[in-house]
């Protein structure tokens, strides 16, 4: 694979990824697990425990590791432990997704010879492989602020390297041929947790949240509407999410009824509100096997996009041309406004315009032809 050092071992001795500590990141780097599954290497993921279940969907990684740290804190006994532990697991190599300290810990104090990542806070220090972006525009910041594919950001660690040597330096190169992101499930098995939910065949599936903040988050009243016209053809709708979207989720229903006169007890299709009621495992299984997903820029519309699943994906604050999609059946609505990407958790001037203006019969207009 590498040259000198840095490849006499990988094709035999399993490898670690230090996984991102977000969904939606961790997603993106599926493309990086294929590159590394594809030469050989036996990866094993080293995860909080939120992102784990997306990683078990990911072709690609053997094993996956749950961490107990907490997101964004030290946690230094608990990082030592697990170092203990991997010492004697023979991993060749660590490629470190994170660009700060932190996630360098455990590689490098469980010994793991070569330890690949981004210079990234303190110059790279921990890692024996410290990659810098390539010069503008091709990578990184692009002209006009404009950020580069985070998918080809972390593929470029799968670059041959050269020997290894404490604090080292290269310049990243990009794959010439990125592949999709790609997560797969059990079918059976996430039919089963849809029909235990009550959920029929064909559902849309509205994942408005957006952890962030709300300057990623589609207007409520946007998300009553498309519910409404999913609900007149005939869709069931399920509001997938956390517990953190109890009330954003009530605000999408009192919008409907309010917008549609609903009294709770016509008969016609079935309109559920999961927020809070799935573990993140029950949530990638039901994406699975939904019949169309709309979703703010988020860490589930990456996960229904790389499930294949026709997934519609809303954009305000952030760029698609940074964080993407799948694109297997996905498309992504963005009024690329003057003030937009800002990449603030609030609007900064306060009329959310480029979130307003996506209109929902539009989206629903665009969900319906990746559906057909």
């Amino acid at each position: 694979m590498g040259a000198g050092a840095a490849g006499a071992t990988d094709a035999v001795a399993p490898s670690l990824l230090v996984a991102p500590q977000w969904i939606g990141d961790a997603v993106m780097a599926q493309p990086l697990v294929a590159l590394l599954a594809a030469r050989g290497e036996r990866v094993t993921a080293l995860a909080l425990a939120s992102v784990a279940p997306v990683l078990r969907a990911m072709p690609g990684i053997e094993r996956v590791l749950e961490t107990p740290f907490a997101h964004g804190r030290l946690d230094l006994d608990a990082r030592r432990a697990l170092a203990r532990e991997l010492r004697g697991a023979g991993f060749a190599r660590a490629y470190v997704l994170g660009n700060n300290l932190k996630s360098r810990l455990v590689p490098w104090l469980a010994r793991i010879p070569l330890r690949v990542g981004w210079r990234g806070e303190a110059a790279g220090a921990l890692l024996t492989h410290a990659l810098r972006e390539p010069p503008a525009p091709h990578h990184g910041q692009l002209r006009g602020g404009q950020r580069g594919d985070m998918r080809a950001h972390y593929a470029a660690l799968a670059q041959e390297l050269s020997a290894p040597v404490l604090g080292a330096q290269q310049t990243a190169r990009l794959p010439g041929e990125l592949p999709q992101p790609v997560l797969r499930v059990d079918d059976a098995r996430a039919r089963e947790v849809a029909a235990g939910l009550g959920l029929p065949a064909g559902f849309v599936a509205l994942c408005p949240g957006a952890e962030y903040g709300p300057a990623k988050q589609w207007p409520a009243e946007h998300f009553a509407e498309l519910a409404g016209l999913a609900l007149a053809e005939g869709r069931p709708v399920a509001i997938v999410g956390s517990a953190r979207e109890r009330a954003f989720a009530q605000a999408i229903l009192d919008g409907l009824r309010a917008g549609r006169k609903l009294d709770g007890t016509r008969a016609g299709p079935p309109l559920m509100d999961l927020c809070g009621r799935t573990s993140m495992e029950q949530a990638v299984d039901l994406l699975a096997v939904a019949a169309g997903v709309v979703s703010n820029d988020s860490g589930l519309m990456h996960v229904a996009a790389a499930l294949g699943r026709p997934t519609v994906g809303l954009y305000g604050s952030t760029d698609p041309r940074h964080t993407p999609p799948a694109a297997h059946r996905s498309a992504t609505l963005w009024l690329h406004l003057p003030c937009s990407p800002c990449f603030q958790r609030d609007c900064p001037l306060g009329h959310l315009n480029c979130l307003r203006a996506l209109d929902p019969q539009w989206a629903w207009s665009v969900l319906r032809d990746l559906m057909d």
